[in-house]
């Protein structure tokens, strides 16, 4: 996980005042004080403090931030200071080091000023949130946890300043407590109706990553498929769910049909591995679909193999022209029989001929009857079929009646995110 970035500190800091165009540096300014008495208060800079910052400040508008810090240095040298010029002394100082890059001399000069108590409220909030910020690029991470968590806690809820909390606890390697909080955070946004950040679901995968937590990141991976469909997530997503222990090698091509109907296949073996398994599986139409979508895809038909891809394509036109031939025979013969198995798959086969009505009626009746081979799967598949007929509702009803531990029902899981949140 790379580091976040955020807005650079002096835009941050120029939310507060802290920029080129900041009047005070007149020879009077009016403090900021708890009561009206006070408030009426005039304060003045002597000349010599006041003409060096008037010159920084010119400098800071041409963006001249270390020659700006340069001239502020020249007030060091005066003595006496009033608690008024050493506040005014801090509070240009700190802008001037957060635009010139120099996290650690704004962070000493802001928290001067914060200690000054000569802030408003709502400028204190904002140096508090900055000096989080300041801590966090300087990579002082347990400083910019305690800038942070006080910021929270001073202001309230404030999406921004809670990432960088909880990628401050993630990157000085308290993975505990950043998963603990993200965990919180994902669960909060749910129950209150909004979505997850993409950021907050990417760093709870890391998280599990570096704790070797193989479930918590396919459960948060799923979830970030949710919420924000990507062919990357699905790829891995796909990749996750294939290599768990005990995933049955029978269901490599359920696989490749997930796949096209996500990233999409991306090399021409896997359009030919697919194409074969199909025939293998007695369904000559989706192979012939699968080579079709290959040569458009300009991944077969060229190069060494293209012979052989030329036969395979061949061999599926004419296995799914003369399974056209026979359905209707075989159609009487599987519905006929006292076992659903077979008509299960000739629904199937006639689903991906084109030829839905009555192939989803052969699967919902095969399903029906007692003794189905694999029955699991056969819900899948019925859902699968459903999904390319356009039932969307009752796709997602068979696919959530899918049970085993063999990956057939991670199958029908991950189908349920497609159906419900498709890749764009």
């Amino acid at each position: 996980m790379s580091k976040l970035r955020f807005a650079p500190m002096f835009v941050l800091l120029a939310a507060v005042g802290f920029n080129a165009t900041l009047p005070v540096l007149g020879l009077t300014q009016s403090a900021y004080a708890a009561d009206d008495a006070d408030k009426a208060k005039v304060e003045t800079v002597r000349p010599e403090i006041g003409t060096p910052l008037q010159a920084a400040q010119a400098l800071m508008k041409e963006q001249k931030y270390k020659e700006a810090l340069a001239k502020i240095a020249e007030t060091d040298a005066v003595g006496d200071k009033t608690a008024y010029e050493t506040y005014t002394i801090d509070r240009m100082r700190g802008a001037a080091a957060a635009s010139a890059g120099d996290a650690d001399l704004a962070a000493k000069s802001f928290q001067a000023v914060i200690a000054s108590g000569r802030l408003a409220p709502a400028d204190q909030a904002k140096i508090v949130k900055a000096l989080g910020s300041l801590y966090y690029e300087a990579q002082n991470y347990p400083k910019a946890i305690e800038w942070l968590s006080r910021s929270l806690k001073e202001s309230g809820r404030d999406p921004e300043t809670r990432t960088l909390l909880v990628q401050s606890y993630y990157l000085s390697n308290d993975i505990p407590r950043a998963t603990t909080e993200l965990q919180a955070d994902i669960a909060a946004d749910e129950a209150a109706g909004r979505t997850p950040t993409e950021i907050t679901l990417k760093l709870l995968i890391s998280c599990a990553l570096k704790s070797n937590d193989k479930a918590a990141y396919l459960t948060t991976l799923e979830k970030l498929n949710t919420y924000y469909p990507k062919k990357e997530y699905w790829a891995d997503l796909i990749n996750k769910v294939q290599s768990k222990p005990g995933f049955s090698d029978r269901l490599i091509l359920d696989v490749y049909r997930l796949k096209a109907a996500t990233v999409q296949l991306q090399t021409s073996t896997e359009f030919t591995d697919m194409a074969q398994l199909a025939l293998l599986a007695g369904f000559p139409a989706e192979a012939k679909k699968t080579l079709e979508q290959g040569y458009q895809a300009g991944l077969l038909g060229s190069g060494p193999d293209a012979a052989k891809q030329k036969r395979l394509r061949d061999q599926a036109t004419k296995a799914a022209a003369d399974d056209l031939k026979t359905m209707a025979q075989s159609e009487a013969s599987v519905a006929s029989s006292k076992e659903g198995t077979g008509q299960i798959n000739l629904g199937y086969a006639l689903v991906t001929a084109g030829q839905f009505d009555k192939g989803l009626a052969l699967m919902e009746d095969g399903l029906k009857k007692s003794g189905v081979k694999r029955s699991e799967d056969a819900k899948l598949h019925l859902g699968i079929a459903y999904q390319m007929a356009g039932q969307k509702d009752k796709a997602i009803q068979a696919f959530k009646s899918v049970q085993g531990t063999d990956g057939v029902a991670d199958l029908a899981r991950l189908w349920v995110m497609q159906v419900n949140h498709p890749v764009n």
